[in-house]
């Protein structure tokens, strides 16, 4: 897999989980605690983790395939 590919669907999955997981925040704490607060932390350590994680399983599974 080249590295602009990698890079590409790093920043597709990080974008998709950090949106995701702050929608997701915002309705938890406006349904739990009736305010309207999103947890952006959370939100970006999520997306920085599934953004280096999941492409590089999608590699190692090309790779596998290849072979």
């Amino acid at each position: 897999m080249k590295a602009g590919k990698i890079i590409t669907e790093f920043i597709i999955v990080f974008i998709l989980a950090f949106v995701v997981s702050a929608i997701v925040s915002l309705l938890w704490n406006l349904i739990a605690h009736g305010s309207t607060i999103v947890d952006w932390g959370s939100s970006l350590r999520l997306g920085i983790i599934l953004g280096i994680i999941a492409p590089w399983i999608i590699s190692r599974g090309s790779n596998k395939n290849q072979e």
